[in-house]
C-alpha cells in the first residue's frame, strides 16, 4: 500500500535566522522530568518482564504521573528531609495473561514500584527513595482483547491513537549551548569534580541577534558545602566551566548561575538532595522536555508526553521518536536541505506505518529549489516508516532522547 507522503518548503527565515530565539532544557533532577523518567522506568520495566516471561511487549500505557514536592531544612554541611516527596505513576497494563492455556498474572505494581526505585537511584546521587520519597502506583488493568494483538507474530502494530509526531533538525546553535550546558553539569565526570552541584539543572537560554544570554539554576547540594564563601566559589568555578563550553561557538555567550542568589542577605540555592522537589516543586509527566531533550517554542513540535506510553503502537510515543530520526536523516542526506521539519499523523485502527500523512517542511539553502530534492525527501520519510519498528529497539536499549 502506498503511504501518503507530502513535502513542502518553508519560505523565509530558518529558526537561526530570527532577532530572537528562546530555548528552555530541564535537567534529568527536575520535577518534571523525575516524573517523566518514573513513567519511563514503569514501561521499561514492564516491557522486560513481558518480554523474558510471554516473548512480546503486551499492552501498556503508563504516561500519567505526578509529583508532589516535600519539605526539607537544608544548611551548610548537612540538612534534613522533614517531609517526603510524594511520586505517583498511573496507567493501564496488562495484568492476566492467556499464555499456554493458563491465565499467567503479572505482578504489576511489584514491577512498577521496582523500576521508579531503581530510576531514583540511578538518578539521584543523595535522594533516597526509600527514606526521603512516598512511591505509590495507580496502575489498572488494560482492554484484556489488546493482549492477542500485541502477541501477533510479524505483524505491523495497528495505531492505538490518532496523534501528531513532530520531530525537527538540525540544532541551531542556542539549542547545542542550552543542551549542552546541562549535559555537561549532570555528566559523571563533572560530578566526581563538583559533587555539590545537584541534578537539578534548568537552563534557559535568550538569544538576541548573535548575543546569547543564558540563566542557569542549579540546585546545590548542603551537605557537601561547609560555608557560604565555598558556595561562592563553587559558583564561580562552575560558571567557567560553562564558558570553556561555549568558547567555540559562534554566538556571543553569557551565563547567570543561580541568579535568585543573595549572599549579602544569606539567600543560596541550598538542598539536601539535590532537587527543588525536596522543597515544595511540583511535577507532571508531559510538562517537561519534549522527545529531542529540549523546549523551543519557536519550533514546531507536539505536545505529546513519550514517557510511559508503550513502545510499540503508541503513536504518541512511536511517531515523535520517529520524527526526530526522520528529521535528521533529512538534514544529513540532503546537503541542500538547511533546516527539516517532519510531522506525521496516525489515524486509530490503521498501521503504525500507514499514517493519515507523512508531511516534511523544509528550509532550502539559497538558490537550492525544492523540486531537485522532494524525491530524495519522500523516499527518506518511507524508508523510515517501513522501518518503524527499529524505533521499539532504539527506547528498550535507551539509545533516543525521550524527554
Amino acid at each position: 500500500m502506498q503511504r501518503s507522503l507530502h513535502v513542502e518548503e518553508i519560505r523565509g527565515y530558518s529558526v537561526q535566522d530570527f532577532d530572537v530565539e528562546i530555548v528552555e532544557r530541564k535537567g534529568k533532577g527536575h520535577p518534571d522530568s523525575l516524573v517523566d523518567g518514573a513513567s519511563e522506568a514503569v514501561s521499561l520495566g514492564l516491557c522486560d518482564y513481558y518480554i523474558k516471561n510471554f516473548g512480546a511487549i503486551l499492552h501498556h500505557n503508563v504516561d500519567k504521573g505526578i509529583l508532589v514536592g516535600g519539605k526539607s531544612e537544608p544548611k551548610f554541611g548537612g540538612g534534613t528531609v522533614i517531609a517526603p516527596i510524594y511520586l505517583m505513576v498511573a496507567g493501564r497494563a496488562t495484568e492476566l495473561v492467556p499464555f499456554k492455556g493458563k491465565n499467567v498474572e503479572v505482578p504489576v505494581g511489584e514491577i512498577a514500584l521496582h523500576s521508579i526505585r531503581g530510576f531514583i537511584k540511578e538518578t539521584m546521587r543523595f535522594l533516597d527513595p526509600d527514606e526521603d520519597m512516598i512511591i505509590d502506583t495507580k496502575i489498572k488493568q488494560g482492554s484484556p482483547d489488546l493482549v492477542a494483538v500485541f502477541m501477533r507474530k510479524g505483524a505491523m502494530p495497528v495505531s492505538n491513537d490518532t496523534s501528531i509526531g513532530v520531530g525537527y533538525a538540525p540544532l541551531t546553535p542556542t539549542e547545542e549551548i542550552v543542551l549542552g550546558a546541562e549535559k555537561l553539569l549532570n555528566s559523571p565526570t563533572f560530578k566526581k569534580k563538583y559533587p555539590e552541584v545537584g541534578e537539578d539543572v534548568k537552563v534557559m537560554g535568550m538569544r538576541v541577534g548573535k548575543k546569547l544570554e543564558t540563566t542557569v539554576a542549579a540546585a546545590m547540594v548542603s551537605g557537601k558545602i561547609p560555608d557560604a564563601g565555598h558556595y561562592v566559589s563553587v559558583i564561580q568555578e562552575v560558571g567557567g566551566e560553562l564558558e570553556k563550553l561555549a568558547s567555540s561557538s559562534e554566538l556571543d555567550v553569557s551565563f547567570k548561575l543561580n541568579a535568585a542568589d543573595n549572599p549579602k542577605h544569606g539567600e543560596f540555592y541550598l538542598t539536601v538532595t539535590g532537587t527543588s522537589a525536596e522543597q515544595g516543586d511540583d511535577g507532571n509527566t508531559g510538562r517537561g522536555n519534549r522527545v529531542n531533550g529540549l523546549i523551543s517554542p519557536m519550533r514546531q513540535y507536539s505536545m505529546e508526553a513519550t514517557a510511559g506510553k508503550n513502545p510499540v503502537n503508541h503513536t504518541g510515543k512511536m511517531l515523535n521518536a520517529l520524527a526526530v530520526l526522520t528529521a535528521r536523516e533529512v538534514v544529513r542526506k540532503v546537503p541542500t536541505v538547511r533546516e527539516s521539519y517532519v510531522r506525521i499523523l496516525s489515524r486509530i485502527g490503521n498501521p503504525i506505518d500507514q499514517p493519515l500523512i507523512a508531511s516534511a517542511a523544509v528550509v532550502m539553502e539559497k538558490g537550492a529549489r525544492l523540486s531537485s530534492v522532494k524525491g530524495d525527501v519522500e523516499s527518506i520519510m518511507d524508508d523510515s516508516l517501513a522501518n518503524i519498528r527499529r524505533v521499539t529497539n532504539l527506547i528498550l536499549q535507551k539509545k533516543i532522547e525521550l524527554f
